[in-house]
């Protein structure tokens, strides 16, 4: 008789219990809430397998002490994180340490499980991920006509003006501007004067984005020839009296330990986030969510950021779209529908990341018994196809074109008499690369390096490298140039071919420079795919990748893959499957409908689990997993 397997973990998360987590999961109860989740789960688990060692850390899987060498300890490695950054940097560890990655993903009711080999199958940057819905600078200042459009407006624009960086550029600019010049405002209408009563500067500037603003737009005709004409809205309209009559208490929500728990609507006595709010009731609420922030957290402001977690943020941005749209005469939304719009939030569901989970497993097992002819990419679909709703299929092979796996050279179009070193870091090595601790060499020359044990006059030296443009560099970077960039945690080396280009689209190409790195697939294997994927039942536009996130929602539909560009054989099963009926499964374009790019402040949550074990005794075998999947 075989003996019990022994299994130890390591289970990483440096995020705490939110009361939104406990509706989609199994371990967490309310009286958790505030702890650590890695803590947690693990009481939880030793509850239900007491024989176990699980040893939980509050870190993230993107600090350095979670390396090449810490992966290589492992046979298998679990993914389930939110977002593509975390998840770019736990693949090329998996590849520098050649471990077998198995990625898993959930959104609403669809999911996934997919498995990486190293030189067997696709790694996860194999098939580009699509860019994120952006919409046209004019369209979010000057012409809304969508609810999603006014929510861009308030987080990106507004929201950043009075509460963020002031030096960064925000085109809210160019309108303070305009009315310093012609009206009492100072240089920046944004700017509270010196002893001005926070009432009078909120009304200010609720006058200026609102009515002024409005005003101006107005004054171009043309623009409104084919379009409804927006109306302003000032604040002796929307509220007519002086102050705001407060039914809560600004001190007692002044006077808590977490300020990301100041809540405009408990001071003014409002209390469902389902309500959709009427016009004053909108402007009460901007009001006084401008007050809190100037009067529970002056320090934070000018370093402030959206974030989806941040009540009076949420409050402030639900309220001020609300107010736009009022104005241009589109629907108004609830707060909690505001906040899924800005926060990009696709709610989870408990039963499909059960589902999820489990069929992690299965691969796990079938990696740790070396058994890759019966690998499967495995889909979870919301509704039956040929009488299943989970649909396997074969891995693709590696792509040749893959810069990451198959180090294939990218291609960089950008100015390079205008761009700076800077952007290319910024926007290129960082935003597109997902590279955290880059190297950036010219031939044998270094133009730039990050680092803890650089000295001064190198620190010196590279800031001010990032400052310069391309071709004034110390080895100028100009068309034809290829530089190799690395980065040294991840182990991971790209070349870069460098093309010259004069002018970008400023629309279409925000910028100023375009990566090339996959080639782009063939109308015929285009044609092959959606029909072998159409015999499945999924949309022909999109195979259903997801993201699983253990927050209560899902904030990274960047994960949505496109169409895979290669054949990829089905199962048994699938193939067997008879009685076909449609399933929904949602496509690029419905997966994109989001405010932007959203760089989930969950990237951070990570969980490690290691398994020790296995049936014959005669080797330890060790899984990484990573989120809140108990194995």
């Amino acid at each position: 008789m075989a003996s019990q397997q022994q299994l130890s973990a390591v289970k990483i998360d440096m995020d705490t219990i939110e009361v939104s987590n406990l509706n989609r999961q199994f371990l967490f109860r309310r009286s958790h809430v505030g702890l650590s989740k890695a803590k947690v789960a693990r009481d939880a688990v030793l509850r239900f397998r007491p024989n176990i060692n699980i040893t939980p850390y509050h870190a993230n899987v993107k600090d350095p002490d979670f390396n090449v060498d810490f992966f290589k300890k492992f046979n298998v490695v679990l993914n389930g994180l939110d977002n593509l950054d975390a998840r770019r940097h736990v693949n090329r560890l998996c590849l520098a340490a050649d471990v077998p990655l198995v990625e898993s993903g959930t959104t609403g009711f669809l999911g996934q499980v997919t498995v990486h080999l190293k030189g067997k199958t696709e790694c996860y940057e194999c098939q580009p991920k699509p860019a994120p819905k952006t919409y046209p600078v004019c369209t979010i200042t000057s012409t809304p006509s969508k609810f999603v459009h006014c929510i861009v407006w308030a987080k990106d624009l507004l929201f950043a003006k009075l509460f963020g960086d002031t030096t960064q550029d925000n085109d809210l600019n160019v309108r303070s501007s305009d009315a310093a010049g012609s009206s009492e405002n100072s240089k920046d209408v944004f700017e509270r004067r010196k002893d001005e009563d926070i009432e009078d500067y909120g009304r200010r500037i609720f006058d200026h984005v609102f009515g002024y603003n409005i005003e101006m737009a107005l004054s171009n005709e043309d623009t409104w020839k084919n379009r409804n004409r927006p109306r302003p809205i000032y604040s002796k309209d929307a509220l007519p009296e002086k102050s705001i009559k407060q039914n809560g208490s600004v001190e007692k929500n002044g006077s808590t330990d977490d300020p990301s728990s100041v809540s405009a609507m408990a001071s003014l006595g409002m209390r469902s986030p389902q309500d959709v709010w009427s016009l004053m009731e909108n402007s009460k609420v901007f009001l006084e969510a401008l007050k809190l922030f100037f009067t529970t957290r002056e320090k934070e402001i000018g370093s402030l950021s959206f974030d989806k977690d941040d009540q009076l943020a949420v409050e402030f941005v639900t309220a001020a779209a609300n107010i736009r749209a009022s104005s241009f005469g589109i629907p108004l939304h609830s707060l909690f529908e505001a906040k899924g719009i800005a926060g990009n939030i696709v709610h989870a569901v408990a039963t499909t990341n059960a589902v999820i989970a489990g069929l992690i497993v299965i691969e796990a097992i079938k990696v740790l018994q070396n058994d890759t002819k019966n690998y499967r990419m495995t889909y979870c679909l919301e509704y039956p196809t040929k009488n299943m709703l989970l649909m396997p299929v074969e891995p693709f092979e590696p792509n040749k074109s893959c810069y990451v796996c198959s180090e294939t050279p990218l291609s960089l179009e950008i100015n390079t008499y205008q761009s700076k070193l800077r952007d290319f870091v910024e926007k290129i090595v960082k935003a597109k690369l997902g590279m955290h601790s880059p190297i950036i060499m010219h031939g044998s020359a270094l133009l730039y390096e990050v680092g803890d044990d650089l000295e001064e006059d190198m620190v010196a030296n590279y800031a001010a490298n990032l400052e310069k443009v391309l071709s004034e560099l110390p080895s100028p970077v100009t068309g034809g140039t290829m530089l190799t960039v690395e980065d040294m945690q991840q182990e991971l080396v790209c070349n870069v071919n460098i093309k010259h280009r004069e002018e970008f689209d400023e629309e279409k190409e925000p910028d100023g420079m375009v990566l090339v790195g996959w080639s782009q697939p063939s109308s015929t294997e285009k044609k092959e795919e959606n029909h072998r994927v159409s015999d499945v039942g999924t949309s022909n536009s999109s195979r259903p990748i997801a993201e699983l996130n253990e927050d209560a929602e899902i904030s990274t539909m960047e994960e949505t893959d496109v169409v895979p560009t290669k054949k990829r054989k089905l199962s048994t099963a699938s193939k067997n499957a008879t009685s076909p009926s449609s399933s929904k499964v949602p496509a690029d374009t419905d997966n994109h409908g989001k405010v932007e790019e959203i760089d989930d402040d969950d990237d951070d949550d990570d969980v490690v689990v290691m398994l020790d074990g296995n049936p014959d005794n005669t080797k330890t075998r060790r899984v990484v997993t990573s989120k809140n999947l108990c194995v």
